[in-house]
């Protein structure tokens, strides 16, 4: 089988996938509890500080799904583009109220984007790169950052145990939505494929020790430890997220 004729079935796979969880999708993924809607917050915040997003900027959201995080990443005057595969996804998010008239969504995959070089000053996602070939989708991501342009985005930790388990144990990945063909990454290997792929300052961090179950009255203490846990050497690699940031460099 050819690599084209690979990736088209794979790409067939999540639209199969996606349409089947498109109702129940933000429940299974754990961002509609009170604690996953904080932890949507942190994580977009954390997004938008390592993409250095100002609202005067063009920017790109991969891997969109259902809108949670464009919502939570556009800013006044900003200009949002936001993309995924699945056209029942896009359904979802262009019809929250907040979002209305105010973020371009296309349908298009991150392996071949539609837009021309060197067009946004930040490519930002939540939960794709794990979805993707990235020898196929970083190149694409480098290819229409501008100069100094630069990526953030929040992946799954394959160090976390809860992570570890619903990617190795297919019935309990059922249960939470996962789809095929995702994966997990580990944190050091995902630095290195970012930085063979050209990307300049490349970080991945450890973060984010709230489990999306967790009680209503658990929230805020778990709120206040989490960034605790997060300073303390080898605990930290132990978190479910990674923080993934770098830049396109700028030519001599």
């Amino acid at each position: 089988m050819t690599k084209a004729r690979s990736e088209a079935d794979r790409l067939r796979r999540e639209q199969r996938h996606n349409r089947s969880i498109a109702g129940r999708a933000e429940g299974l993924w754990g961002w509609s509890s009170p604690v996953g809607r904080e932890r949507a917050r942190r994580r977009a915040a954390l997004i938008e500080a390592a993409a250095a997003l100002e609202p005067s900027q063009h920017a790109l959201e991969i891997g969109c799904g259902t809108g949670i995080f464009t919502a939570l990443l556009l800013r006044p005057q900003a200009s949002l583009v936001a993309i995924d595969i699945s056209p029942d996804f896009l359904r979802q998010a262009s019809r929250k109220p907040e979002l209305a008239g105010t973020v371009h969504f296309h349908q298009a995959s991150v392996q071949r984007l539609p837009f021309g070089s060197a067009r946004f000053d930040a490519v930002v996602g939540s939960s794709v790169l794990h979805h993707l070939d990235l020898a196929l989708a970083l190149p694409e991501i480098k290819r229409v950052l501008k100069p100094g342009g630069r990526v953030a985005f929040a992946e799954p930790n394959m160090l976390n145990p809860h992570v570890w388990l619903v990617k190795n144990l297919p019935a309990l990945g059922r249960r939470y939505g996962e789809s095929p063909d995702e994966t997990a990454f580990f944190r050091w290997s995902l630095q290195r494929v970012l930085q063979r792929a050209g990307f300049a300052g490349v970080r991945v961090v450890a973060f984010d020790f709230l489990h999306p179950w967790l009680p209503a009255t658990l929230v805020a203490p778990a709120l206040a430890l989490s960034p605790l846990l997060e300073r303390v050497p080898l605990l930290r690699d132990l978190a479910g997220s990674l923080l993934v940031s770098g830049s396109k460099p700028i030519a001599p």
